[in-house]
């Protein structure tokens, strides 16, 4: 990965390699820890954080849900994240913002509550997590064997290290298979989410995304619902059958790693096209529009770190 020059770890702003962690920590061996993904894009004036407000509010809500006290509070947290931005001198188009929190060393056994809570925010150049090519022509996805597990044996709404596990198995089964990414079904046989990215497909005229019943609240897909209301489209969340995305005219999945990446393939079948369809370049070009701050109707989404 590309290294940068510090992360932040309890209020203090530590050189990379010294943001170290003692391998009896509770959560390397009971996986309890919630994570955030948000992301900084070079704008016309300087790096600004897209949603970071949003991003910052679920990492506190995802430690609520899973009993892990952060002791710092929204505001604190986002400007640790515009202060590490400035301390890293970054010069890329985009950075990758990773705040997390999780139960370090002192305690072991499953009963978590006495263990310290340990709260990082790291951060670095990361370019497109489905590759450049994915961006402009597609890729190809499969059906994975394994599920999302039901809400009664998980918690999907909160972005938790222990859900992962699940999307790991799933992507190294689609990557094996020679595919690009994996589309997880719910225990209903729904379309539930990819690995680490929501679903949309585009079908007679209309876009279409699942309902987030057992995954996180996306805030991508949110972005992307709101811009393709703006664009007078019509979306419409209901539940997809495993049929039906394989007659889709096309389809994208949308995550701030993903940003807006076309599926050209889906279990051998060519999506619409093959490629980008004409809907979601519409889409990816509006998005990344916001993000990078060429469009002012949305700029109260940034957060610029040199403001």
């Amino acid at each position: 990965m590309n290294e940068a020059k510090y992360i932040w770890k309890n209020g203090e702003m530590l050189p990379w390699f010294e943001a170290q962690t003692h391998v009896l920590s509770h959560t390397l061996h009971y996986g309890n820890g919630v994570i955030e993904g948000t992301k900084a894009y070079k704008t016309a004036k300087g790096y600004a954080i897209f949603r970071l407000q949003e991003h910052t509010e679920r990492l506190l809500e995802s430690a609520k849900m899973t009993l892990i006290d952060i002791p710092y509070s929204v505001e604190e947290l986002n400007k640790a994240q515009i202060n590490l931005l400035k301390a890293n001198k970054f010069e890329g188009d985009n950075v990758y913002i990773r705040p997390f929190s999780y139960l370090g060393y002192g305690q072991m056994g499953i009963y978590h509550k006495e263990a310290p809570v340990d709260t990082v925010i790291a951060s670095w150049e990361w370019g497109a997590y489905l590759g450049e090519e994915g961006l402009k022509s597609g890729i190809r996805l499969k059906v994975a064997s394994m599920t999302r597990p039901a809400n009664t044996s998980s918690m999907g709404k909160a972005k938790a290290t222990a859900n992962y596990l699940n999307s790991q198995m799933a992507k190294f089964e689609a990557i094996d298979c020679g595919y690009d990414e994996a589309l997880l079904l719910d225990d209903q046989g729904y379309v539930a989410e990819a690995s680490g990215a929501c679903f949309f497909m585009v079908y007679k005229g209309q876009l279409i995304s699942p309902p987030n019943d057992n995954s996180l609240e996306s805030i991508t897909q949110k972005t992307v619902i709101e811009l393709a209301n703006d664009m007078g489209m019509e979306v419409v969340r209901r539940r997809i059958t495993r049929e039906e995305i394989y007659i889709a005219d096309e389809a994208f999945l949308t995550g701030t790693a993903a940003e807006i990446t076309p599926i050209r393939e889906i279990d051998a079948r060519v999506i619409g096209c093959g490629s980008r369809g004409p809907i979601t370049e519409k889409i990816q070009s509006t998005y990344f529009d916001v993000v990078f701050g060429r469009n002012t109707k949305y700029e109260h989404y940034l957060t610029y770190i040199d403001a």
